[in-house]
């Protein structure tokens, strides 16, 4: 084995140890602070509900109370269904299924959709030593 690739793999390694470190210790802040967070913004939804207003300024800045609806499902045939019966295309949003074009295009290579933009790169992929 080059000795030069011996110490790159042992250096990259460590530095991915590291960024994982770092993003475990900044995981754990961030959900502290989230929680603090939380508290403050139901408060503030209390303080919303209680005099009745929907906004409200201070001399830090301004508070809104709003609706946020989230809209999933839980039958992925039944809603394909649903799309397909009110020709809703337009309810999903717009990606494409890697692993399944990637599926489509090595089993049909002489078919490409329109406007298809492919993006291949060597990637490494680096293991620790058991």
């Amino acid at each position: 084995m080059d000795a030069t690739a011996d110490k790159l793999v042992k250096v990259y390694i460590k530095m991915r140890d590291f960024k994982a470190q770092l993003k475990a210790k900044y995981d754990e802040d961030e959900a502290e602070i989230k929680a603090q967070m939380d508290i403050v913004e139901a408060q503030l939804l209390e303080f919303h509900k209680t005099t009745g207003t929907e906004s409200l300024r201070t001399k830090y800045g301004t508070a809104t109370r709003g609706v946020q609806t989230r809209y999933w499902t839980s039958d992925w045939e039944a809603m394909h269904k649903f799309i397909m019966e009110h020709n809703a295309p337009d309810l999903l949003e717009r990606r494409v299924a890697q692993g399944q074009m990637k599926e489509f295009l090595k089993d049909n290579p002489d078919t490409m959709p329109i406007g298809m933009n492919i993006d291949s790169r060597y990637t490494v992929t680096v293991r620790r030593s058991k």
